[in-house]
C-alpha cells in the first residue's frame, strides 16, 4: 500500500517546522546531562537524547541550519532525499538517504555538530519520511537557521547551493 504525505502528516500528527517540512517530537529522554558535564557551547542542561519524525515534500526543502549536537537522520518511507552538508572546513558533502543501496542510498546519515546542512526530496510529486535522533538532546536554543549573506561570505564556492536552500537573507 502506497501512503501519501497527507496520510503521514495526519497519522503522525506532524506540525510545520521553521526550517521547512513537518515534524513531531516522539522521544525525549527523562534523564539529563548537567550543564557542568557538557561542553561550553551548551548554556543549560540537556536530555540524554531526543528524536523526531520529519517529513519533507518535493515542492519544499529543509533550509540550511546547524545545531550544537550530532544528528542522525533515518530513512523510513517515500522517495529518496539528498542531504547537503557544508562541513566547517568548507567541504560540501552530499548524502542520499533512501532504501536502494544500488543507487548509493543509505538508511542513516550522521551530521556532525556545527556543520550547516539542508535537504531536498529527489523525486518530483513525492515526499520523504525520516526520523532524526540528536544527542545530547535537541533544544531550540541550539538551532541556528542559516542566513544567506553569512553563508555566502563563509563559503562563496557554494553560492548556488546556498541560494537554493536558504530562506532568510
Amino acid at each position: 500500500m502506497s501512503r501519501s504525505a497527507k496520510y503521514w502528516i495526519k497519522k503522525l500528527n506532524l506540525s510545520k517546522h521553521p526550517e521547512g517540512g513537518y515534524f513531531r517530537e516522539v522521544y525525549r529522554s527523562k534523564e539529563f546531562i548537567n550543564k557542568k558535564s557538557l561542553p561550553a557551547r551548551y548554556t543549560s542542561f540537556r536530555s540524554f537524547s531526543t528524536s523526531i519524525y520529519f517529513l519533507l515534500e518535493s515542492h519544499g526543502f529543509s533550509a540550511f541550519h546547524r545545531i550544537k549536537s550530532d544528528e542522525i537522520w533515518h530513512f523510513y518511507d517515500g522517495s529518496p532525499l539528498s542531504l547537503f552538508i557544508i562541513e566547517k572546513t568548507g567541504v560540501l558533502k552530499k548524502i542520499k538517504l533512501g532504501k536502494t543501496p544500488e543507487n548509493n542510498e543509505v538508511f542513516q546519515a550522521v551530521i556532525e555538530k556545527g556543520n550547516w546542512f539542508a535537504a531536498k526530496v529527489n523525486e518530483p510529486d513525492s515526499f520523504s519520511l525520516i526520523g532524526c535522533t540528536v544527542a545530547p538532546g535537541f533544544d531550540f536554543e541550539d538551532f541556528e537557521l542559516g542566513k544567506k549573506s553569512k553563508l555566502v561570505e563563509l563559503y562563496p564556492q557554494h553560492l548556488d547551493i546556498i541560494e537554493s536552500f536558504t530562506i532568510i537573507e
